[in-house]
């Protein structure tokens, strides 16, 4: 299955992953997040006292949105 944020964000709440731990397609840098944006590219990255932490560059929504995810599942498991 090809997964769009509009999935990303249903599958997030269906986790009761709470909201202030991530932010999708706000951009910026909000603090303490793990952030999914399309700037050029998709980007993750972890938003962490104004800098872009572990960022990871993806071509399309469906790489991005399932990488994120995986990312967010380990972060909420701890």
């Amino acid at each position: 299955m090809i997964m769009t944020v509009a999935q990303l964000e249903q599958e997030l709440e269906m986790m009761e992953i709470p909201n202030e731990s991530y932010s999708i397609m706000v951009g910026g840098l909000p603090n303490e997040k793990l952030c999914l944006v399309k700037e050029e590219t998709w980007q993750v990255y972890y938003s962490e006292r104004g800098n872009k932490s572990g960022l990871k560059v993806f071509e399309t929504e469906a790489e991005a949105c399932e990488f994120f995810l995986k990312k967010i599942q380990r972060y909420a498991s701890k």
